[in-house]
């Protein structure tokens, strides 16, 4: 649940922004407090920055002044960012659209700008001629100040989202991200593999069914809960679907060796370890980065768009993906405790689902196309060059005789003969060509 929380935290497109607005509006409700409570505070505001100390009227001026053009300025924020939303959509890929809404700076933007409203607002009743003229001097200099930093972020704004559409930059971002889950859910390197005790049929039968109460997309799956509620009730379970995979309500999600121990209430314990929501992230979805970066190379491939230097970059990034995955301890299938004592099964995507994830659409669609098709073959070079285990560069070696099979009388016999060379170097385990 923690874990829920802090991942909508960080990337809702509405708490940040509501975070920082109500902070600058108790900021600007505390100043002018403090400042009535010791109006020592006001005289140490310079005459040359605020020359009517006295007059409230030019006060409420100023903070009306600011928190009026702040709101014209939130508007065409918000109009920016619906274009490039609409733009990214339609150009790349309505999945990505969940990069752009958990982008940072423009919650920040968001937030700065509703935040400098709050405070003018905020600040505005303490500013009064009567009974008792009062100017909350030093917090209404605030409120200038915070208009400058408004503007200045405004023009850093309109340069990040220029630069946030440029599909290079799409494209590197989720790498990023998706590199980042494979580090936390792989975060050993790759090592000789070590044999694991095989229980086969040591394995009870998983005869019981935990059926999901929602249909969804699962996001997250908090192992730890699982096996520590897999102890408590004794019992073995097994995920019935990866990470990214879409249940349908009242299809089994959990598999259960011992039906009779598991009560309503603790499947329903059982089943809250298990995140499901309306669409994919980027928590333990490995895949969702892959797919994402397919969908924008696919999209280039269309005969509408053409755009095939679009499908290499895409083609480059899911290289280096998948050479950050292949570096990497695969993540335990088996989740035992105590030790020996098999506790849950949970399914993740091996390297031959990986490479058809995110080589094989690109390859169908790619066929006539020799500049894709020659850097799919070297893609595959790459990822060949960083390995040493014989039975992963075999299916690498296979994955480049199909494009090859494919491409025969697809291409001119000039691209096709260095299609050729490249598989000849791919299968010598050589990235380069001479």
């Amino acid at each position: 649940m923690l874990r829920r929380v802090a991942y909508a935290i960080r990337g809702g497109f509405l708490i940040r922004p509501f975070i920082i607005a109500l902070a600058l509006g108790i900021a600007g409700m505390v100043f002018s407090w403090a400042e009535e409570q010791a109006p020592e505070i006001s005289a140490l505001v310079p005459d040359v920055l605020f020359p009517s100390h006295a007059d409230p009227s030019v006060a409420q001026a100023i903070l009306t002044a600011v928190a009026t053009s702040i709101m014209t300025v939130v508007s065409i924020v918000f109009a920016i960012l619906l274009m490039t939303l609409t733009l990214a959509s339609t150009q790349f890929s309505p999945r990505i659209l969940i990069s752009f809404i958990r982008d940072h700076v423009t919650q920040w933007t968001l937030g700065v700008f509703l935040g400098t409203f709050s405070y003018c607002m905020a600040t505005l009743p303490a500013v009064r001629s009567a009974p008792q003229v009062f100017v909350p001097v030093a917090t209404v200099v605030g409120a200038m100040a915070l208009a400058p930093i408004c503007v200045g972020w405004l023009i850093y704004f309109i340069y990040h989202i220029s630069n946030s559409i440029s599909v290079n930059q799409i494209l590197d971002r989720i790498r990023r991200e998706t590199e980042l889950v494979i580090d936390e859910l792989m975060p050993d390197r790759r090592r000789q593999a070590q044999l694991r005790d095989a229980l086969g049929e040591g394995r009870e039968p998983f005869a019981f069914a935990i059926a999901s109460r929602q249909s969804g997309y699962i996001r997250y799956v908090d192992i730890p809960r699982l096996c520590a509620l897999a102890r408590e009730y004794r019992v073995t379970l097994r995920l019935e679907r990866r990470v990214g995979h879409f249940i349908p309500e009242g299809v089994a999600l959990l598999r259960v060796s011992r039906g009779d121990r598991v009560t309503e209430e603790r499947a329903v314990r059982l089943l809250a370890a298990i995140y499901i929501g309306p669409t994919r992230t980027m928590q333990q979805d490995i895949e969702f980065g892959i797919v994402q970066i397919v969908d924008i190379a696919l999209r280039a491939l269309s005969p509408a768009v053409n755009d095939p230097t679009t499908a290499i970059s895409c083609v480059d990034q899911l290289s280096s993906v998948l050479i950050r995955w292949i570096g990497r301890m695969p993540p335990a299938g088996d989740y035992f405790n105590p030790p020996n004592v098999l506790r849950i099964t949970v399914p993740w995507i091996g390297f031959d689902g990986l490479l058809d994830l995110a080589f094989e659409q690109i390859r169908h669609y790619a066929l006539s196309d020799a500049a894709v098709c020659l850097r799919l073959m070297r893609a595959l070079g790459d990822i060949a060059s960083t390995i040493e285990d014989a039975g992963l560069h075999r299916v690498l070696v296979d994955r480049g005789r199909r494009i090859v099979a494919d491409c025969a009388g697809q291409l001119e016999d000039s691209d096709f003969q260095r299609l050729r060379k490249r598989l000849a170097l791919l299968e010598a385990g050589t990235a380069e060509e001479e």
